[in-house]
This record gives structure tokens, C-alpha cells and sequence, in this order.
């Protein structure tokens, strides 16, 4: 055998690669191809193959990665961190940890787009939605952000669309958390906005600004009443946001009762671990009359075709797809399994114990305050909730060693001070620790109730999650069927093939998995001391080192935490390498009429104008239109976007002259990294001409989706993009695109594991079975069903698009009844008209078998045959099985006046018999959803008025 030919009997990669060797033969045969490496050669154009392989030494076995991910985890030193600054030590209840962040059903769903598929997961977020409504006195919460900063930066966005104030300046309390600023900053200098700092009641001209941001409490622990300065700003004509601490806002008056229009924060200290900076789910709420300019996902309450209740996602969901450059906000995507966790957090604990345990946190501040002041130290504010400055003079650094030396990490605050942030984790052996590092080791922690030192006027007497969700039997025992009641009403992964192209959903093997549990990993909190954190630097350091070499960049910056957010990064990057070079006229960006709609988002947020370039017949970029308009634009040229393969699923011949007219005209490249699944170890973007692309790490390296979210976007770049690559947060300064200097790290382990179980020849071979597996369905399905776009020789690359157009015309079947019926084959239905309205994109990636996709094969060509039945008039066009898809375990009692049977409707080919997947609900009535919106958990009786 030679060297670049994969070993069939290297057991961790036969985890991650679906077809056995006998399958992979077999599915060769049907596709007409003699050996993988043909396929390949037919599918890849030659001139952009790689000319050497991968080779980052041989892949280890399960065991021998999770060895060597502990010798790493070891070099972690986890201190108690009272830093705060946004970041909390928590306790994620175990019910929680077992039943949800380690339950495959839940972190491996996929968004909720399908509602009939997602009711448990959407249950879930619509609970979150009720906790920040209830927390913050708003109206309408999305269902998360990703995370503090840049949900702050879309409250800026948001602000500036809703505001009636003409200004350019948008207010920032200076009591925000420094990487708040950062991240508001960047937001701001492209879109051509000015960031004032300042004290918001002394500094602040509410006449010149469009909008404000008050922390609440601050940084440094004050704790202020902002419905004077609100006040101003609503004279004006301007919007007040407010960054409040969920957990605080249990005591304190929520930002709703004082006027502000939008709240936003971080729901991390509610049971989600510091993970070194993430993932976290954010929150965002604003007033019923800002609610269709707020960004993200809303989970709305609707009905099925029964009159049942349901839930789906409302509103602007993907409004990115629909209006592209004009669309508020480049997010399309949330940090669902982080919500879910927080929301179960609030369910586990009630209100009763979550003001318990906030009570608790103040007391132990309280307490450790009043130890500090006799020893002689000045602590302030005089009032707080969980946070305390102290002055130390010239003994900042001696004190703050000895809280090392103890132990503890605190903040440095300037050059004489020194900031202690109390949190739920917090017990009396720490403060005593805290007391020692000042140098009171005489000092005795007093277990009484001391006097409380929240500010007057300011203490919460309104009351909060008063539906019955959060008032439920807390026993384990309920807990327990909650969360499995929930997981079973969806379709995730660990049931079935998603076969959605462009989204890659793997398999995230449990031995990846495994690390991101460690306390070595999750209780490290983002800025402490680079020492402490060797073993995330090792791992940094590596995965980026091996990321470049599959990409052919020069560097990589893990800080974008999102796909969308890593666009944004890289188109950042670009501008600022034009500026530069003196060249701030280059604000163009030529973009595929076949783009992501991020796309197109992501370059107007940097402040780009979008130049649309159309597509040939053969669904590859129309070089004569790209050329002319590269032209026309040459002398403002800033980038063009391009996916590759293409998103019509194909790779295209002449990328690399794409990539040289774009450079003969001064401008940068960016190359979408959606679908580098199908380019790994065969060829690497930064080779082909690409400056900069973002990785989907949640896609090609095994991220699991989590429902929609968590997620990671890193970008890769070329050697002169490097100097523009996203800076520290911590600084204040612009230049961050999140709230921590490597995003959320704490999953990187996972992507780090799946190269290290699979070497570069695993890797390669992962690529090539992708595109064998994609073309065994398009070949499967080819007579049943047009394949729309296929490159030389008729191959697809690991995608292919399948045209239902005309059975909406043949037989009044639309896409979404082809999309219905296959819930009922027990399949999530493939991606639903994109980047073709009426098709499905399907994408079968390498993790499946041949049994799963010849299953799915089957339940499509057995649709094709109910369809042929309308077509033929042997089937009622408008009462057969495809019309009232999806069918519930309910259609199989009670009366039956359907003119086909109940074992055709709930039994079609590729169920799995008594292990068959039922949906909850039948089809859900969006237009009913829009029109009668519910965004929080209503109460039981408004159900009932709903099914009337």
C-alpha cells in the first residue's frame, strides 16, 4: 500500500468515516468510479490540488488522545478566580450536566428551523425567553446572543435603527466592562459611529447621541438608578441600554422599571462554566415596540394544523437570507445549548433559590468587605451587590501575590487598587484566603446574617418568574423526566442523519467530547494569568499550527466565536489593510448572488457597499459579470466573497483567475470556509488565492451544533493580514470582535481531539468519502429527481442540490411537503430553498453509513412515488399523505376520514418500525405564529384560546 493511501484498519478513524471498506466498494460501484482517488481526480479540478499531503504525525486512538489531552489539561492551574469583569465561578447542577451538556440529544440538534422536530429544544428557549423578560421588566427577550460584548454592540446597531435622534455618537458609561468597550469600538468605527466614554451623570450630552449604554452594577461595583440620565435621552429622541448581571437583578430593580428600551448581558454565571471565555449564551430584551429591530432568534408560541399548541422561531428568522446587505444584524446563529442550560439553571432553582443564592453571594461580599475595612482599608462603593474595590496604595502587587500565594486571583484596578468580584462558589475558606492576602490571617469568618449594603431605593419588590415552569416539583426525579421529556420530543443526531447541506452536521465523537467537562478546561476564567493557562496555550498553539497547515495560512486567531462573527473578522481585517496603505476609498465587496446571506450582512457591518454578482447556467460564478464589475469597480475594489466549493455544491474550474482578477485590482480575497469539509487535504484555500477565510470549527471539525450554537469561527490569514488579525479585548481599545481574547475556548479541545484521532491521512480520507458519499446520493436519486448543478464529469463535490420545483406544478407539491413528509420517514429534512428557492440541498458528510443514507435514498424515491401518484390522479391533490406531513402518534387513533391509510400516513418507507421517531406536533401554522406573536411562556389558559 503507498504511503498516501488510508489504512483501512486504523480504528479511530473508522469512528469518524461512516462506510466500511466493503460499503465504501459498494457505493463506488453505483457512483461509476474504480477507486476513491478517481472519484477525487473527476470531482477536483487539478489545479488547485495540494502537491503534498497533511502530515502532523500518525492518528492515536481514543485512549491515547484522552492521555494526552489530560498531560495537557495538567498544565492548567485552576485558582479560585474572584476577577469578575462579566465572568463568575458557578455550579452547573449535575441533573443538568448529565442530562443536557453531556446528552447527546441535546448538543448534537441542529437549529430549530423544522418546528415540528424541535418542540423540546424551542420549549426550552422559550423558557429562557421568560427568564430575561422577567429579570429585566422588558417585553421581548431573543433567545441568546453569543456573548456580553457583542450583544452590546448589537444594542448599539439596534439603537441606532429605532433611535428618532439624529446624532453619530452612541454614550458609554465607563463603568462597562473594559472588552464591552473593545467590542463597541470596532462596532462602531466602520459604520462611521463615535464611541464617547464617560460618567453618565456628568459626561453625558444626551442631545449628541443616538443612544447609551449604562452597566449595571459597574465594573469597579457601583450600583447606580440610571432613570435620570433615561429620562434625558427619551427627551431627545435617543435609546438607554442597560447591561445588567441576571443574577443581581434578582434583588435589584430591573432595567424596565427605570426606562431603559434594551437590556443585554451575559447569562454565564447561571450554570454555565468560564471555559476560559466561552461559550456562553447571552441575553438581549427590549419593549414590544422595538421588537421586530431586535437581532438573533425569537422563539414564538403558535398552533399545528389541529389547533394544538406549538412553538417555532418567529419573526426575522435568517432575515439574513431575505435581506442580505439591508439586514439589521450578520448574526444567524445563538447559543441555544448554553440557553437551555441557564433556562434549566432557573427551572432547577426557582426564583426562591436563585434569590437564595444571590443573597448569599451579597452576604459573602458584604462580609468580605467588612473584614477589609477593619483592617483599615477603604472599600468601595459603600453600596454593592457582589463586587468591591479596594485601596491598597503602593501594595497592590504584594498583596495581590499573596492572594496567589493563597490561592485566589483578584483584579488589579489601576496601579492602586484592587477588585474582588464575589460569586456563588464563593465559601468561607476563601474569604479567609482573600483576608490573609491583606494581611488578615487574625480575621474569623462570623456566619451570621450581616446588615445587607444594596443601595436604597434600588432593592427589586417586583416579582419574576411567576409561571408555573419555574414553581415545578424540583425532586431530581421531576427534573430528570423534564429534560428527557423535552429531548425526546426532537430529532437530533443521535437518532438520525441530518442530511443538511452546507451545515455539515458529523458525528462529535464522545471521546472529543469528554475534556470540555474538566475543571482543568472550565473553570479557568479568561484573564487570569497567562501561567495559569500553559495547557490552553499548548492547545492553541497546536490546533492553530495544524489548521494552518490544512489551510495554507500563515496564522490563525481562534477569537471569533461565531461563523458570522469570523465574516466579520476577516472583512475587518481587509479594510484595515487598505487603510492601512492610505487606500479608505476601498469600500466594495463583489459577492455571489449565491452567497451566505451573512455575507452580504457581514460586509455592510464593515462598511462596505455589496456588488452582486450573478451565476451562469451551470451554477458556477459568471466570470464575464465578475470581471466587468471588477472593472467598473476596480479603483474602490476592497474584497470579493466567494464559497468554495461553491454553495450550488460544485468545485469551480476557474477559482484561481477569480482570485487574480480580485488581486490585478487591488482587492483581497475572502473565501467562505462553509464547506472546506469537502477541501481538507486536497486542497487549501490560502494556496488557491485566498487572504483570509473563517473556519466553521462546529461544521468540519466536529463542534457539535448544540441546537444552534455553540459555535467557533476562526480565521485564517495570509502573511499581510496578520498585523490585522482581531487585538486583546482586555485593552478597551477597538480591534476585539468578542468579549475574550480566544472566544469560546473551552471547545476547542474538541476540534483539537478529532485531528489528533485522525491524522492527516484520516483527515484526507474523511474529505474524499464526503464526496463519495454526496455522489452516491445524486446518483441514487438522479432518476427520481433533477440534480440542478454538477461540475466536469457530472460530480458533485459533498453537497448536491436536488430540484423539486416541478412538482409544484405537476402535482401543487411544494418543498416544504417533500420537508414534512421526510419527519415522517424519521429524517430532518435537508436544506430548505437555499441558495435555490424551491430545492433541498442535502449533504450527506462522511460520519454516515451506507445503511442510514440508502434509508434516506429510500424514503426520498418512495416520496417521488406519491408524488407520480397525484401526477397520475390515483392520489387526492390536496388530502394525501405529502399535504397533511407530518403525522403525530395522535393521527392514529380517533376518527379517519383521510383517503389513505393511517399505516401509509405514519409508516412510509425508511421508518425504523417500533424505533420510528414521532414528531410532537403536526405542521405548524407560521402565518398564525406571526400574526397572534406569544414570545414568552404564557399561561395555561391563553394555550386553550390559542387552540380556539
Amino acid at each position: 500500500m503507498s504511503a498516501d493511501r488510508y489504512d483501512p484498519y486504523d480504528f479511530a478513524n473508522r469512528r469518524h468515516i461512516g462506510p466500511s471498506q466493503a460499503e465504501i466498494a459498494a457505493m463506488l460501484a453505483v457512483v461509476g468510479a474504480p477507486d476513491l482517488h478517481a472519484l477525487v481526480d473527476e470531482t477536483v479540478p487539478a489545479g488547485i490540488r495540494q502537491a503534498e499531503r497533511i502530515d502532523f504525525g500518525r492518528s492515536l486512538s481514543e485512549r491515547r488522545v484522552i492521555e494526552h489531552i489530560r498531560t495537557v489539561a495538567d498544565r492548567n492551574r485552576v485558582l479560585v478566580s474572584l476577577i469578575g469583569q462579566g465572568y463568575h465561578g458557578t455550579t452547573m447542577p449535575p441533573a443538568i450536566q448529565r442530562n443536557i451538556f453531556e446528552n447527546p440529544a441535546w448538543y448534537t440538534a441542529y437549529s430549530p428551523y423544522q418546528p415540528e422536530i424541535s418542540q423540546g429544544r424551542l420549549e426550552a428557549l422559550l423558557n429562557f425567553q421568560t427568564l430575561v423578560c422577567d429579570l429585566t421588566g422588558l417585553d421581548v427577550a431573543n433567545a441568546s446572543l453569543l456573548d456580553e460584548a457583542t450583544a452590546a454592540a448589537e444594542a448599539m446597531g439596534m439603537a441606532h435603527r429605532v433611535a428618532t435622534a439624529k446624532a453619530d455618537a452612541f454614550f458609554v458609561d465607563h463603568e462597562c466592562l473594559p472588552q464591552t468597550i473593545a467590542v463597541l469600538r470596532t462596532r462602531a468605527a466602520p459604520l462611521g459611529w463615535r464611541i464617547v466614554v464617560g460618567d453618565p451623570f456628568t459626561d453625558l450630552d444626551p442631545a449628541a447621541v443616538f443612544g447609551a449604554l449604562f452597566q449595571y452594577p459597574g465594573v469597579c461595583g457601583d450600583v447606580h438608578d440610571f432613570s435620570g440620565p433615561i429620562a434625558a435621552l427619551h427627551a431627545v429622541g435617543a435609546i438607554a441600554a442597560i447591561a445588567a448581571d441576571p443574577l443581581a437583578l434578582t434583588l435589584l430593580k430591573p432595567p424596565g422599571e427605570m426606562g431603559a428600551d434594551i437590556a443585554v448581558g451575559s447569562m454565564q454565571r447561571y450554570g454555565v462554566p468560564m471555559g476560559y471565555g466561552g461559550p456562553h449564551a447571552a441575553y438581549m430584551a427590549t419593549r414590544d415596540a422595538h421588537k421586530r429591530a431586535l437581532p438573533g432568534r425569537i422563539v414564538g408560541v403558535s398552533v399545528d394544523a389541529n389547533g394544538n399548541r406549538a412553538y417555532r422561531l418567529a419573526l426575522q428568522t435568517r432575515e439574513q437570507h431575505i435581506r442580505r446587505e439591508k439586514a439589521t444584524s450578520n448574526i444567524c446563529t445563538s447559543q441555544v445549548l448554553l440557553a437551555v442550560i441557564a433556562s434549566m439553571y432557573a427551572v432547577y432553582h426557582g426564583p426562591r433559590g436563585l434569590k437564595a443564592i444571590a443573597d448569599r453571594v451579597h452576604r459573602d461580599a458584604v462580609r468580605l468587605a467588612a473584614g477589609l475595612e477593619r483592617l483599615g482599608f477603604t472599600v468601595r462603593p459603600p453600596a454593592f451587590f457582589d463586587t468591591i474595590t479596594v485601596e491598597v496604595g503602593p501594595f497592590q502587587g504584594v498583596i495581590l501575590q499573596n492572594a496567589l500565594a493563597n490561592g485566589v486571583n483578584l483584579r488589579r484596578v489601576g496601579s492602586d487598587r484592587i477588585g474582588i468580584t464575589v460569586d456563588e462558589r464563593t465559601r468561607p475558606d476563601i474569604v479567609q484566603a482573600v483576608w490573609h492576602a491583606f494581611g488578615g490571617s487574625e480575621l474569623a469568618y462570623d456566619e451570621g446574617w450581616p446588615e445587607p449594603r444594596l443601595p436604597q431605593g434600588l432593592v427589586r419588590t417586583s416579582e419574576y418568574l411567576t409561571h408555573p415552569i419555574f414553581h415545578m416539583n424540583r425532586a431530581e426525579s421531576e427534573m430528570t423526566r423534564y429534560m428527557r421529556r423535552l429531548a425526546d420530543r426532537d430529532l437530533a443526531l443521535d437518532r438520525a442523519m441530518i442530511p443538511l447541506g452546507s451545515c455539515t452536521m458529523k458525528l462529535n465523537a464522545t471521546a472529543e467530547m469528554l475534556p470540555i467537562s474538566w475543571p482543568e478546561f472550565s473553570e479557568i476564567h479568561p484573564f487570569a494569568p497567562e501561567d495559569q493557562a500553559q495547557g490552553y496555550r499548548q492547545l492553541i498553539d497546536d490546533l492553530s499550527e495544524k489548521l494552518c497547515a490544512i489551510t495554507g495560512y500563515d496564522a490563525i486567531s481562534m477569537q471569533p466565536n461565531s461563523g458570522a462573527q469570523g465574516e466579520y473578522a476577516g472583512l475587518l481585517a481587509i479594510r484595515s489593510f487598505h487603510l492601512s496603505r492610505g487606500e479608505a476609498h476601498r469600500t466594495v465587496c463583489l459577492i455571489p448572488s449565491s452567497a451566505h446571506g451573512t455575507n452580504p450582512a457581514s460586509a455592510q457591518m464593515c462598511g462596505m457597499s455589496v456588488v452582486v454578482v450573478g451565476a451562469d447556467a451551470d451554477g458556477n460564478i459568471d466570470l464575464d459579470d465578475f470581471r466587468a464589475k471588477a472593472e467598473r469597480h476596480g479603483a474602490n475594489l476592497a474584497a470579493c466573497m466567494i464559497t468554495y466549493p461553491s454553495t450550488h455544491g460544485v468545485f469551480e474550474e476557474r477559482v484561481r483567475e477569480i482570485c487574480d482578477i480580485v488581486h490585478g485590482h487591488g482587492g483581497q480575497v475572502y473565501l467562505d470556509g462553509a464547506n472546506l469539509n469537502a477541501l481538507v487535504g486536497l486542497a487549501r484555500p490560502g494556496d488557491i488565492g485566498a487572504d483570509v477565510s473563517h473556519l466553521n470549527l462546529h461544521k468540519t471539525f466536529c463542534i457539535p451544533h448544540g441546537g444552534g450554537g455553540p459555535g467557533m469561527g476562526p480565521i485564517g490569514v495570509k502573511a499581510h493580514l496578520i498585523p490585522f488579525l482581531p487585538g486583546d479585548p482586555r485593552s478597551g481599545e477597538a480591534g476585539a470582535v468578542s468579549a475574550a481574547p480566544y472566544g469560546s475556548a473551552s471547545i476547542l479541545p474538541i476540534s483539537w481531539s478529532y485531528c489528533l484521532l485522525m491524522g492527516g491521512r484520516g483527515l484526507t480520507q474523511a474529505t474524499r468519502v464526503a464526496i463519495l458519499n454526496a455522489n452516491y446520493i445524486a446518483r441514487r436519486l438522479a432518476g427520481a429527481y433533477p440534480i440542478l448543478y454538477a461540475g466536469r464529469n457530472g460530480r458533485v463535490a459533498h453537497e448536491c442540490i436536488v430540484d423539486v420545483r416541478p412538482f409544484q406544478k405537476s402535482a401543487g407539491i411544494s418543498v416544504d411537503d417533500i420537508a414534512k413528509r421526510l419527519i415522517d420517514c424519521g429524517f430532518h429534512p435537508p436544506t430548505m430553498s437555499w441558495p435555490v428557492a424551491g430545492t433541498l440541498m442535502i449533504e450527506p458528510t462522511e460520519s454516515e453509513t451506507k445503511a442510514e443514507i440508502d434509508r434516506f435514498c429510500d424514503a426520498m424515491l418512495a416520496i417521488r412515488e406519491e408524488i407520480r401518484a397525484i401526477e397520475e390522479g390515483s392520489s387526492d391533490p390536496r388530502n394525501n399523505p405529502l399535504k397533511n406531513a407530518p403525522h403525530t402518534v395522535q393521527d392514529l387513533i380517533g376518527p379517519w376520514e383521510r383517503p389513505y391509510s393511517r399505516e401509509a400516513a405514519c409508516f412510509p418507507a425508511g421508518t425504523l418500525g417500533i424505533d420510528k421517531y414521532w414528531p410532537p406536533v403536526n405542521r405548524v401554522d407560521n402565518a398564525y405564529g406571526d400574526r397572534n406573536l406569544m414570545c414568552s411562556c404564557p399561561p395555561p389558559e391563553a394555550y386553550g384560546e390559542a387552540a380556539e
